[in-house]
């Protein structure tokens, strides 16, 4: 029985495409009074019109502290928040080739940018509510090439059991999506994509990519259990498994 959020409100930071979009348009079909924030009004207003329920949009930079606090000044409280924030493929390169600015930027854009929006929003959180992180299965899956990512989003993942100690009740977990056919390829030719998602699938025990709507799913069960935190939920097809297909 899915559950409902019926009169209760929720904010998706990053919400303009992929995986925010999905898990607004999640919340929004179980009654939830939904705000979706990000860069781009333009953006946002096309995500809005695809989602197809009611939700307010809110135009925002999460790298800059003051557009985030003007936001928490003005939004209602909240029973759940949900960050999807991403630096995207910055800090994905080899090693020996990985710029320390571009590692930087890959912090900024998602480690502080995530903890930022966190801390400016705790006035307005519901005091037993629940924060949705959105981290990557490359913390864990020890793919060459990124350990810049790994570093980012291992970084917000070693922050979750602190954050749910220290912020109780208010309880705060991570979904960690693997491979998910979302914008954050759109750097990959469209004409090499399906044969690159073809190859990783083969790699996977489920033997396909993942759906920013399976990635949804997870992100309000973890909102919809009042007895889940400090917890990180793998949605990765089994990419961080020791030994695989």
């Amino acid at each position: 029985m899915s559950v409902s959020f019926a009169g209760q409100r929720v904010a998706v930071m990053g919400a303009s495409h992929g995986i925010g979009e999905a898990a607004a348009r999640e919340f929004a079909e179980a009654g939830a009074q939904v705000i979706i924030a990000g860069r781009s009004k333009e953006r946002l207003d096309a995500a809005a019109a695809r989602i197809g329920h009611p939700v307010a949009v809110a135009e925002l930079d999460a790298t800059d502290s003051d557009s985030v606090a003007a936001f928490f000044a003005e939004v209602e409280p909240l029973d759940h928040l949900v960050i999807t924030l991403s630096s995207g493929a910055i800090g994905l390169a080899p090693f020996a080739e990985l710029a320390e600015a571009d590692l930087r930027a890959a912090f900024d854009g998602k480690v502080f940018a995530h903890l930022r929006i966190l801390q400016a929003a705790l006035p307005k959180l519901r005091r037993d509510g629940s924060v949705t992180l959105i981290t990557a299965a490359s913390a864990r899956a020890a793919l060459p090439g990124s350990a810049g990512l790994a570093a980012v989003n291992g970084a917000l993942e070693s922050a979750v059991p602190p954050l749910a100690a220290e912020l109780a009740p208010l309880r705060v977990n991570a979904v960690s999506p693997g491979v998910i056919d979302t914008a954050w390829w759109s750097g990959v030719p469209e004409a090499d994509r399906a044969a690159l998602f073809e190859g990783i699938a083969k790699g996977l025990p489920v033997g396909r990519i993942g759906r920013p709507e399976e990635v949804a799913r997870a992100i309000t069960y973890l909102a919809g259990n009042g007895f889940v935190t400090g917890t990180v939920l793998d949605c990765a097809g089994g990419a961080t498994l020791a030994s695989g297909r």
